[in-house]
């Protein structure tokens, strides 16, 4: 297990490629999810920096907060509502470039101009989804997306 991460400055593309064996590290041979996905919060909030990094886990149709990174959040979502809802009923991937133009948007965070949540699908259904919030504009992209959903393909429910 990485007990301490290198954070890169460099490309996107860099960091994320830096980064990814250290979570990979971290993530073998621990069985626990709540701790997996806790460390992978804290590995994407020290590399990037973000305003807010973080999960929330379908429990009786609802999304939960789970583990997360930054100010405090939003406890319970309805499918369907904001964001991170729209990811969950839609089951893929969204990326937010300017979160006050987005529908319905709930705003846990009066800072959070920008977002991405990548969906956790278990056999065809999505039992997690991962959040991120960024306080400036168009933040996220196809890089983050592509390897946020690897990292979150080596999450073990």
């Amino acid at each position: 297990m990485a007990e301490d991460l290198q954070i890169i400055e460099g490309s996107k593309a860099e960091q994320y490629q830096t980064l990814l064996p250290q979570i990979k590290a971290l993530l073998e041979g621990e069985p626990d999810l709540i701790a997996n996905l806790a460390n992978i919060s804290a590995a994407l909030k020290e590399q990037f920096g973000w305003l807010w990094i973080g999960f929330y886990l379908v429990k009786n149709n609802e999304l939960v907060l789970g583990p997360f990174q930054g100010p405090v959040a939003c406890t319970r979502i309805k499918k369907g509502r904001g964001v991170c809802g729209t990811s969950w009923a839609e089951a893929k991937t969204m990326i937010v470039p300017d979160v006050e133009k987005f529908p319905g948007h709930i705003a846990c965070s009066s800072l959070s101009r920008s977002e991405i949540v990548v969906p956790i699908i278990l056999n065809d259904e999505v039992v997690a989804v991962l959040d991120a919030d960024s306080e400036a504009l168009d933040t996220y992209d196809e890089t983050d997306q592509q390897y946020l959903e690897e990292i979150l393909g080596w999450v073990e429910f």
